[in-house]
């Protein structure tokens, strides 16, 4: 497997390399938005990107959304832009984390495990591989999710998980804690704030591949559940 570095600082760049062949993967970096693209549709090799912001000829923000269309791919923003507004746009926009500069190197490489194991992890013992819940089957093998009438919804690696997680047990509500400790598998260390981000960003394409149903209940003060209404 290789991992795409994208950003316009070469220093930074060939840092994570450093960090990332010391993991065992290759590296391969360029250094604007438009190479990004150019390199993932060439190298099927690639299985992870760490994406920055703020770059030459196309924004990390951009870049995001079209790989979003085309290709289900590990993505980690690594960015100097802080404020709350510029995380949120890029887990809306489908980043499955989100690291501000500057960073610790063995950081980024922890949460870079993190997300690799969610989207390689195999079915677990006991759990079901189908789910059949609130007019949508989810298969936890595929990472499909289907409504009723055949139609496929596309979900990052982080929403399937809060979706599977809600579904394994409907009724059941979980609080943003819960949802954090068992879907990215660490104690939580994040604000409930990124994890509403993400329901949030989940809740609007449920409802928009079933014509508006409230698949999704927020319990207020409490947490969230399936509605199997």
């Amino acid at each position: 497997m290789k991992v795409l570095v994208v950003d316009d600082d070469q220093e930074i760049a060939e840092l994570l390399k450093i960090y990332i062949r010391n993991e065992g993967y290759e590296t391969v970096i360029v250094n604007d938005g438009e190479a990004a693209l150019t390199e993932l549709r060439k190298n099927s090799d690639i299985g992870l990107m760490i994406l920055d912001i703020m770059m030459p000829k196309m924004s990390g923000f951009e870049v995001l959304k079209r790989v979003r269309r085309e290709i289900s791919l590990p993505i980690m923003i690594l960015s100097a832009k802080t404020e709350d507004i510029d995380k949120i746009e890029g887990l809306v926009g489908g980043a499955d984390d989100y690291i501000t500069k500057p960073f610790n190197p063995l950081e980024v490489m922890a949460r870079m495990h993190s997300i690799l194991r969610r989207y390689t992890d195999k079915v677990v013992v006991g759990e079901p591989e189908v789910l059949n819940v609130a007019t949508l089957t989810i298969n936890r093998e595929s990472h499909e999710v289907k409504t009723s009438d055949g139609k496929s919804i596309q979900l990052t690696a982080i929403e399937f998980g809060i979706l599977y997680l809600l579904a394994s047990h409907p009724g059941r509500v979980y609080s943003a804690n819960e949802i954090f400790e068992r879907v990215w598998r660490q104690e939580s260390i994040i604000s409930a704030k990124t994890v509403m981000v993400h329901v949030s960003h989940l809740r609007d394409k449920l409802e928009e591949a079933t014509d508006g149903k409230k698949i999704i209940e927020t319990v207020w003060g409490v947490g969230y559940r399936i509605n199997e209404e």
